[in-house]
């Protein structure tokens, strides 16, 4: 049995598309078991449809997650529907001192500055000949 080197070749291309369809779901599957792990009472949280607010309470029997939108609002949503975690952000003053340093210093490569005007260069005016 001989095979052309275009089957070979459709073979190849196959395998890798499989290998990486694999891999893939792996990856996706890593990356659902981290997001679960961080779902906890307290985690703030946005949903599939853009809700934010705290997880209060999860109840794992019904799938069910016990979410405070407001202060004194409380929804139950599916489990499935926490589309991430939110991360608190830290306030960065060192941030801020830096970007104000560079502001006051000299302008870096390729910056462009607002320099006042050099009263050295003559007014050239065409001459009505």
């Amino acid at each position: 049995m001989v095979f052309d080197p275009f089957t070979i070749i459709m073979l190849a291309v196959l395998a890798v598309l499989i290998f990486f369809m694999f891999r893939n779901s792996r990856k996706r599957q890593a990356e659902q078991r981290e997001q679960q792990s961080k779902v906890v009472p307290g985690a703030k949280v946005m949903t599939n449809f853009g809700l934010y607010g705290t997880i209060l309470s999860i109840d794992e029997d019904e799938n069910q997650i016990q979410l405070e939108a407001a202060p004194g609002t409380v929804l139950t949503v599916h489990r499935q529907t926490v589309a991430r975690v939110i991360d608190p952000v830290v306030a960065a003053d060192d941030a801020v001192e830096a970007d104000a340093a560079a502001v006051e210093g000299e302008p870096e490569f390729g910056e462009r500055i607002d320099a006042p005007s050099n009263d050295e260069t003559p007014d050239t005016k065409k001459s009505d000949d």
